[in-house]
């Protein structure tokens, strides 16, 4: 009986090793995708369990994009990261200041993938989450731009047949449908559209230290004579009832364009999918305008979003694990697969060259549009931005600007505190991080 008893434990010890062996490497994602977009998270993280058995992806919803990075940022602290963090744009540098904080996916694909070469990306998305030598540190994810989107309906009614391509020409079209009953024009995030963009469609220089790329030793250079004339001229074309304003919420500005209050919304070009399911009516996309006075040639736009980094402290084999789920991930067939079902671009030209060969755009030209504009040409100061503390720059930016609009503060005056408060920003992240 003693006999017996022995040998079954000893089986049992032998499964469990067996079990513990083969035991798939779990990664963990945490991330800021809620709703439909956490929705199409998890059915990628299904697709990449069951294409293969090493590894396990984990996703987990950390709330909005600061609630993800500071989630992060208190794990990283207490040595329990989790192996991919999802950070957005104006996050970027606090995460890749942060020393020992991140590996590098470019040194990540390099070492535990299958090598890594930044020229497989989008022109206007490899740079933006790289270093100032180009090394990519983040993967670009939920990657989008700013478009305009116009109400097809309302340019019948008021007799006008194309977007405007400029800011000039959207002063001539803007009476006429004033007069068709609409306000022309709306937008969502003010520091994003008609601050941070505005100088990389125009191509302008807006932070020192090479946008912040060089350096944390950075000033703001914001108060400059070009952006104040484009927020004059928004201030004027509010005060004419051509602009409208409706609060800082993104849906508060696109609502009004789904309501057909305005006819023409800035938003981004991950809006589009749900566009297609809440607009009553016709509507087109087309680029960002610029303004002909500063420039003869607009360049492309950079990207915004989030990028996902790759946390440090792990084992070799979970390196593996993540190298192999960012090679899934960034794959023609995943990133067409999420270009469809969000709307956000996919980050590698294969993956527009499967969606343009599988006739995707044919029927649904508005969806490459964004993909157009960043494919447009480069300049000296079209790859984004790197500035600490941006989160909180953003919200001094949305605070002034709201004193443009009520009339509480001049261009001039509004500029002169936005260069002030943001270098005092800057400062301290410099002091922080050095």
């Amino acid at each position: 009986m003693l006999k017996r008893t022995l040998t079954a434990i000893g089986a049992l010890s032998c499964l469990a090793t067996i079990n513990v062996a083969n035991a798939a490497t779990e990664v963990q994602w945490w991330h800021a995708m809620g709703g439909r977009l956490g929705e199409v998270v998890d059915e990628i993280a299904v697709k990449y369990n069951e294409s293969q058995s090493e590894y396990t992806l984990v996703p987990t919803y950390k709330g909005g994009y600061e609630d993800t990075m500071t989630a992060g940022i208190a794990a990283f602290r207490a040595k329990q990261q989790p192996h991919i963090l999802q950070i957005f744009d104006a996050g970027a540098a606090t995460i890749i200041n942060a020393k020992g904080a991140t590996v590098a996916v470019a040194d990540l694909m390099a070492e535990h993938g299958s090598g890594f070469n930044k020229e497989d990306y989008l022109p206007g998305v490899r740079n933006f989450y790289a270093d100032s030598d180009g090394k990519m540190i983040g993967m670009p994810f939920n990657s989008s731009t700013p478009l305009l989107y116009y109400n097809k309906d309302a340019f019948d009614k008021a007799g006008i047949a194309n977007p405007p391509k400029t800011w000039e020409e959207f002063e001539e079209i803007a009476p006429k449908l004033k007069e068709a009953g609409y306000i022309a024009l709306a937008q969502s995030h003010s520091p994003w559209i008609f601050t941070e963009n505005f100088h990389s469609r125009h191509n302008l220089q807006m932070a020192t230290a090479n946008n912040g790329y060089d350096s944390t030793d950075v000033k703001i250079m914001y108060n400059n004579p070009e952006l104040k004339m484009h927020w004059g001229k928004v201030k004027s074309w509010l005060d004419k009832g051509w602009y409208g304003f409706y609060g800082r919420a993104w849906g508060d500005n696109q609502d009004a364009f789904v309501q057909q209050k305005t006819a023409m919304w800035l938003g981004s070009s991950g809006s589009f999918g749900g566009l297609t399911k809440s607009a009553s009516f016709k509507f087109g996309g087309s680029f960002l305008p610029y303004w002909k006075s500063i420039v003869d040639e607009p360049k492309g736009t950079f990207i915004g979003g989030a990028a996902l980094f790759a946390m440090a402290g792990h084992e070799d084999e979970e390196y593996k694990g993540v190298a192999d789920f960012m090679k899934f991930l960034t794959s023609p067939e995943m990133q067409f697969f999420w270009h469809k079902e969000t709307g956000y671009v996919p980050i590698t030209n294969a993956a527009y060259d499967l969606a343009k060969s599988s006739g995707y755009y044919e029927t649904t030209p508005d969806a490459e549009i964004g993909i157009l504009q960043l494919n447009q040409p480069a300049g000296d100061w079209t790859k984004g931005y790197r500035l600490g503390y941006y989160v909180q720059i953003r919200e001094v930016l949305y605070k002034h600007f709201d004193d443009i609009f009520a009339g509480k503060s001049s261009v001039d005056e509004a500029f002169s505190k936005i260069e002030e408060e943001s270098n005092d920003l800057l400062e301290r992240f410099n002091a922080t991080y050095n």
